[in-house]
């Protein structure tokens, strides 16, 4: 459409607003500006005046009417709105009454997915697991061996009262209300020493979100000693202020136990079977901690299971130690010099860190260029920066195995065999490491063959396909594996975690295993790996994966090779047992014509000549008579796997 000839010559632009705009649109003369007025208050023209504003009106098509009104609100008779602008809606002033402190409580109230209540089903097994990891480290402090009770009880579909009693040496009745209604206190966070519990967070978060989604408090009964009174408390957790309200705190009869505590937490959750479910969670346990002993008392009427402990010691006391220098990173070596009571710098290092000697902190003053006998509170940052580049340069001895303490190789094994029943076991444990000044140990146990050929289920997790079978997989299914720390059982967030990163870039093709790309390799076999640290790097508080340190990494790679070559050299015997069957079974095909013509010839008993023939064939296709007689089974499991060797069938998708 062509524009009227008013907009090719001078005219004026207006702020019309959207009404009067619209009026202009339906207008019948087109291209005469319209103008929509706005009326003055009564008055408001004598006391101020409006503004004059520039006009031009159009010299070609205006009329009368329109110049009217064009002088008549330049003289401030009319007046056209207020243009809208930035309204201030707030200054610093109101800004800062708003802000205040957030407790750590109310702060998890709104976040509890980050420790693992982000659903029903976890919700479950995270309580569970919480209460199950203070009890066994309370048993082994005192040296105690555990006897655990957890029992799961129905209150209706969706709601479930969870209780777990130990025999550990119970709690001082004035510390209860803290462990139990305080987010963020403990014993564990500021000592470099293994434990399962590091944070201070778990059994607390799992009373709080008890309380939010039931409005029930959580029960705590506990006796510190025999003859002794048992203390009975309900509590609840002030969010706002992160500390617990006690409802009921008295001395009860509790009888048949001399020591112990049992908490109880009812909360919102669903009851599951099968993988990531509380059922697999106590089962890895057992198989991480072969000492202790756990009843365990199932809901919806099934039967109660017991788990047996494998064995009757219990594990060597880990030693609270230092951190080791490799791996200290630039602020954290700055604000230990800062802070240490140390007069020189010399002695600074002997005090504050682990395996460094008088001679050791000499040697790393000389490689900085600073004098040993400087004050440490005196270093500039440039400093400490040269401090902390010569320590990496300097030999150090690795930390002392004493402040971890791994499951070790037998155990391991002991644990695998008494949960997995396989024909091939095997396990190792790595020398202590260091990642960021912290010592680790990592061990790898590994289970193939037996019940696990019978085939198990497909993959039913958040990771689909990278996740291992209900059973360790059929020959076609993924491997199971199994992701501990610090005896802990890791059942969610499987593909972020370091473990399966190292699992699916190992080539297990070259131990005779198929492997897609990326992936855990396939076959009936079920692989632990454990990681056990003075602080494991978990990827966020609900402690379900460990991050990705190349350190770790690397260790847990080194392991997996190590047992991956005992497995090869067993794939390899069963595939050359399988082989001498094979020519085995064919001679036996020609047995019978070959007794006949040498009873023609000879004129000797067919029996007996058929008997020495095949004692003859077991000779010579390696089977002797006092031979397992496990070794036909074993062959046939691997026949039926479809493995061998060196992996004919082992190419990468």
């Amino acid at each position: 459409m062509k524009k009227s000839a008013s907009k090719s010559a001078s005219q004026t632009e207006l702020p019309l607003g959207r009404a009067a705009r619209a009026a202009d649109k339906k207008s019948p003369a087109r291209g005469k500006p319209k103008l929509k007025l706005v009326k003055r208050p009564a008055g408001a023209g004598d006391k101020e005046p409006a503004p004059a504003l520039p006009l031009k009106v159009a010299a070609a098509g205006s009329t009368a009417g329109t110049t009217a009104a064009a002088e008549a609100i330049a003289s401030g008779a009319m007046a056209l709105p207020e243009a809208a602008g930035p309204r201030r809606r707030a200054t610093a002033e109101t800004l800062a009454t708003k802000q205040r402190e957030i407790s750590v409580a109310e702060f998890f109230t709104k976040n509890r997915h980050l420790l693992g209540f982000d659903n029903p089903a976890k919700a479950l097994l995270t309580t569970v697991k919480e209460a199950v990891d203070n009890s066994l480290d309370a048993c082994e402090e005192a040296g105690i061996l555990p006897e655990l009770l957890v029992e799961i009880t129905e209150i209706n579909q969706e709601r479930f009262r969870v209780a777990v009693q130990d025999n550990g040496p119970g709690i001082v009745a004035k510390q209860v209300p803290n462990i139990f209604g305080k987010l963020l206190y403990g014993s564990k966070f500021h000592r470099l020493r293994q434990s399962r519990g590091q944070q201070g967070i778990g059994i607390s978060a799992a009373g709080m979100y008890g309380l939010l989604t039931t409005g029930k408090p959580v029960v705590i009964t506990s006796r510190t000693g025999k003859g002794r009174p048992a203390h009975h408390f309900e509590l609840i957790i002030d969010t706002k202020k992160n500390r617990a309200e006690v409802i009921v705190d008295t001395e009860v009869e509790w009888e048949g136990v001399d020591h112990g505590t049992r908490v109880e937490i009812e909360l919102a959750a669903t009851y599951k079977t099968g993988r990531r479910s509380l059922d697999e969670y106590l089962s890895q346990t057992a198989i991480a901690n072969p000492h202790a002993r756990v009843f365990y008392q199932p809901p919806k009427g099934r039967p109660q299971q017991m788990f047996e402990r494998a064995s009757s010691e219990l594990p060597p006391e880990p030693k609270e130690i230092k951190p080791h220098p490799h791996g200290v990173e630039l602020g954290a070596l700055i604000e230990t010099l800062k802070s240490t009571k140390a007069r020189w710098l010399s002695s600074a290092l002997q005090e504050e860190f682990s395996r460094v000697s008088l001679a050791v902190a000499q040697q790393i003053c000389e490689a900085a260029g600073l004098d040993p006998h400087e004050k440490p509170q005196r270093l500039s940052t440039g400093d400490v920066e040269k401090l902390h580049r010569a320590i990496p340069t300097v030999k150090i001895l690795a930390p002392p195995a004493s402040c971890v303490v791994p499951i070790g190789e037998t155990l391991v094994h002991a644990g695998l065999a008494k949960e997995i029943k396989a024909d091939f076991v095997v396990s190792c444990t790595r020398p202590p490491a260091v990642y960021r000044g912290n010592p680790f140990v990592i061990e790898v146990g590994l289970a193939y063959g037996g019940e696990l050929i019978q085939g198990g289920e497909a993959a039913d997790d958040d990771d689909g396909a990278a996740a291992g079978g209900d059973d360790g997989g059929a020959a076609d299914q993924p491997i199971r594996l199994l992701r501990l720390a610090n005896r802990v059982p890791l059942l969610y967030q499987q593909s972020a975690c370091a473990i399966f990163g190292a699992v699916t870039e190992t080539r297990w093709k070259n131990y005779g295993l198929t492997q897609p790309r990326g992936s855990l390799p396939l076959g009936p076999m079920v692989l632990m790996v454990h990681m056990a640290s003075v602080w494991v790097p978990f990827t966020s508080e609900s402690k379900e994966a460990i991050a990705h340190y190349p350190q770790i990494i690397k260790e847990v790679k080194l392991a997996l090779a190590e047992c991956g070559r005992r497995l090869a050299t067993h794939l390899r015997s069963l595939e050359n047992r399988r082989h001498e069957a094979k020519r085995r079974s064919i001679f036996e095909l020609y047995c019978g014509e070959l007794v006949e013509s040498l009873h023609s010839l000879t004129g000797r008993e067919k029996k007996k000549l058929k008997q020495q023939l095949l004692d003859l064939a077991k000779k010579h296709t390696g089977f002797d008579e006092d031979e397992d007689e496990g070794v036909d089974d074993a062959v046939a499991a691997a026949d039926t796997a479809g493995r061998g060797g060196a992996g004919d069938d082992g190419e990468e998708d």
